[in-house]
C-alpha cells in the first residue's frame, strides 16, 4: 500500500459525507450525451459517478482509494447502479487504452496528465473539470501551489478542446456569492 494511498483511506475512513456531483456536472447535465461511456477520475466518494450512472450512460470511477472506491460500490448497490471501479494509481499509463465520451474531474489536478486526459476522449467528447485556484477566498483545499490552478490555467491546460463553458469568479463582484475557491470548466473534443 502507498502513502498516498495510505493518506486518502483514512481521510474516506473518517468521512460520513453523502457524495454528490461536483458543481460543474451538476448544473450541466443537460449537455451529457444520451448514452455513452463516461471516467469519472479520481472520484473520491463518486457523487460524479453516481449522476453519471443515473443519467444512463455506462460509467467507471478510478481513484487511489480502496476505502472511498468500498463506499462508492455501496451507494451505487443502493441506488440499483452500475459503477465499474478501478482501484489504481492514475497516471498517464493508466488512460492510454481507454475511449470516453464524458470524463468528470473534480478537486484533482496534475498537470502532466492533461494530454493523455484529451487523448482519452472520443471525439465530440466533453471534459468537466473542477478544481481549486491559487487565489481562492478560504482555506478549504489544499495550500500547495502545485495544487492549485493560476488564473485561467484550466483554459491554458486544455486549449486544444472547444470551450463549452467556463467560471473563474475569484474575488470579482460580492465574494459572498458564488464558488469563489474553484475554477469550473467544460470542454469539447473536435
Amino acid at each position: 500500500m502507498s502513502e498516498l494511498q495510505n493518506k486518502w483511506d483514512a481521510i474516506y475512513s473518517c468521512s460520513a459525507d453523502t457524495p454528490t456531483a461536483s458543481e460543474v456536472l451538476a448544473n450541466h447535465l443537460h449537455l451529457l450525451p444520451p448514452q455513452g461511456k463516461a471516467l469519472d477520475l479520481a472520484c473520491g466518494l463518486g457523487g460524479n459517478a453516481l449522476s453519471l450512472a443515473k443519467s444512463g450512460l455506462s460509467v467507471d470511477a478510478w481513484n487511489v482509494s480502496s476505502v472511498a472506491l468500498d463506499k462508492l460500490r455501496h451507494y451505487a448497490d443502493r441506488q440499483s447502479l452500475s459503477i465499474n471501479t478501478r482501484h489504481c494509481q492514475i497516471g498517464s499509463e493508466s488512460l492510454a487504452d481507454h475511449r470516453y465520451d464524458v470524463i468528470v474531474i473534480c478537486r484533482f489536478l496534475d498537470r502532466t496528465l492533461c494530454n493523455a486526459i484529451m487523448a482519452a476522449l472520443n471525439p465530440g467528447g466533453l471534459l468537466f473539470y473542477q478544481t481549486f485556484t491559487r487565489d481562492k477566498l478560504d482555506q478549504h483545499g489544499p495550500s500547495n501551489p502545485d495544487y492549485l490552478l493560476a488564473r485561467n490555467e484550466l483554459l491554458e491546460l486544455f486549449q486544444p478542446l472547444s470551450v463549452v463553458f467556463y467560471q473563474e469568479y475569484a474575488r470579482i463582484g460580492d465574494t459572498r456569492l458564488g464558488n469563489r475557491n474553484e475554477a469550473c470548466f467544460i470542454g469539447q473534443k473536435t
